[in-house]
């Protein structure tokens, strides 16, 4: 009985260091997001946009060997 609650609480506790850090992150950027929304006129969409570009101009970058 207590070696099931020792590992209950372990898990419990990194179930929830992992949930806290996941809704810190998505907080974080949610603000990002709005500020610039709000301060530039930039949109998600605009974001992912460059995202999409950022990733196609490194994938024609040739590679050195």
């Amino acid at each position: 009985m207590i070696p099931t609650l020792i590992v209950a609480w372990i898990v419990f506790v990194i179930v929830w260091k992992v949930l806290k850090a996941t809704i810190t992150n998505a907080l974080t950027i949610a603000a990002i997001l709005v500020l610039l929304n709000i301060g530039f006129g930039i949109t998600p969409q605009d974001i992912w946009h460059q995202i999409m570009q950022f990733a196609k101009t490194l994938s024609q970058v040739p590679r050195g060997k």
